[in-house]
């Protein structure tokens, strides 16, 4: 490193949330770097710290304002963004943490950059073309895989949620930025593009499904066309955050044709007609189990992830038998599941009859206990099949990687003691010999 490099000013960085607020992250690092900035992996040195934070529910809230106080204390000079940047709680971190530098809100790049570059000017001999950024940019995620957020905010109003309210109305990336950046991960090493966003059936719909152009050819603004134009990159595409909609029938095909990964990731929630009605869920009327079955017919090796809220206001025995009784029939494949817990500025928090923290606790048993030997039941079944695998750590005792039915950090992983010649990224194909709850086994 040469001389100049090292006096570049550093910055901290600690990143909160879901893999939405992570690419946000990455993006803030890579103006960084392309203004000279260097990135510091402590807090003793760092120049300053930012903290990216969570609010979507308290306890994210709690450990947001936790990490906040950290930088502080052992930093001393921090900027704040994201989430709990936004309305009230901006004035919350400002009370509790009077000593921070600035804060901004969800996705607020250049509110942050701006921050940066008065508390801590930027070199003024920063040659970009010496100290080359990626064309990628930079990312927090392993070389192989990466998030693609392709649109930001959410046009629904869900009572329990504040998303909205933090990141405004749907706001879509046209397609032809979208798949630029995705050529430019693939070209840098990436296997596998997670398309992320708070709606990903409702993309495009702010415009007008608008036809737009990428490397010479239309592409309309819209989830079908958008996963076919990803699926001819050759890399493993994984779609999350689908509600769904009708047209969401209509990607199934290109699933069972391998052009993106039989996998959806689904956010249910609830199965109780009258609960989604108090949720206020998009498509709570559509005859999910129907169309799980129709899916199901045209590609038979479709994974479906999905999450659901026990002990939501209201929600009666014979409601939470619903919810029951459909994961007995949905046979999901990984879920997650939560207890409802208020969150500040949330409708749902003045509905009646809230749920006893005793019975919350008994019923998110009850489900787990449910889901865990679906979960095992389906997993046992691929004893004796041939599974690609993406490869996603190796050490001195083996290798770590993931069927094409599982993401990254959320859902189960394949096992593979002794495997040591093996490097992340690598594609493989192997009989799967052993399973549990949760994980497979090639030995």
């Amino acid at each position: 490193m040469s001389e100049a490099q090292t006096q570049n000013p550093t910055v901290g960085f600690v990143s909160l949330g879901c893999p939405k607020a992570l690419v946000d992250s990455e993006r803030i690092l890579t103006q960084l770097q392309q203004d000279g900035y260097a990135i510091s992996g402590s807090y003793e040195g760092a120049d300053l710290v930012i903290v990216n934070t969570c609010g979507f529910i308290d306890s994210a809230k709690q450990e947001s304002l936790d990490a906040i106080g950290e930088a502080l204390a052992e930093n001393g000079r921090v900027i704040v963004t994201g989430c709990m940047g936004a309305g009230d709680d901006a004035k919350r971190i400002q009370d509790l943490h009077p000593k921070v530098l600035s804060v901004t809100g969800p996705a607020a790049y250049e509110d942050v950059m701006t921050a940066v570059r008065h508390h801590v000017p930027k070199p003024q001999e920063h040659n970009p073309f010496i100290d080359l950024v990626p064309d990628h940019g930079i990312k927090l995620t392993p070389r192989h895989y990466a998030y693609l957020k392709i649109s930001e905010g959410c046009n629904h109003r869900c009572s329990f949620c504040i998303i909205p309210h933090l990141r405004g109305d749907l706001v879509s990336r046209p397609a032809g930025d979208v798949m630029r950046e995705a050529e430019a991960l693939v070209r840098g090493g990436v296997r596998e593009l997670l398309v992320v966003s708070q709606d990903t059936s409702a993309y495009g719909v702010d415009l007008k499904y608008k036809t737009d152009f990428w490397d010479g050819r239309p592409v309309k603004t819209q989830m079908l066309a958008l996963s076919e134009a990803l699926g001819s990159l050759g890399v493993w595409v994984r779609m999350h955050y689908v509600y769904p909609y009708p047209h969401v029938d209509n990607v199934i095909p290109l699933m069972a044709e391998g052009k993106i990964l039989p996998y959806l990731d689904i956010p249910f929630q609830h199965a109780s007609h009258d609960i989604l009605k108090a949720m206020k869920r998009p498509a709570a009327a559509e005859k999910v189990l129907d169309r799980i079955h129709s899916w199901r017919k045209v590609c038979p090796d479709l994974s479906l992830r999905s999450t659901f809220i026990v002990g939501f206001p209201g929600e009666t025995e014979t409601q939470f038998q619903e919810l029951l009784d459909f994961i007995s029939e949905a046979q999901l494949d990984n879920v997650g599941c939560f207890q409802y817990s208020s969150v500040e500025g949330a409708p749902a928090n003045a509905l009646a009859n809230p749920v006893a923290d005793e019975v919350k606790q008994d019923r998110w048993e009850r489900f787990m206990a449910l889901q865990q030997t679906i979960s095992a039941e389906r997993r046992a079944a691929k004893i004796g099949t041939e599974q690609q695998l993406i490869i996603d750590h190796v050490d001195s005792e083996g290798a770590m990687g993931r069927t094409r039915g599982d993401a990254p950090e959320i859902d189960g992983v394949v096992h593979l003691p002794g495997y040591t010649d093996l490097r992340p990224g690598d594609l493989v194909t192997a009989e799967i010999t052993g399973a549990d709850e949760y994980d497979l086994w090639v030995e």
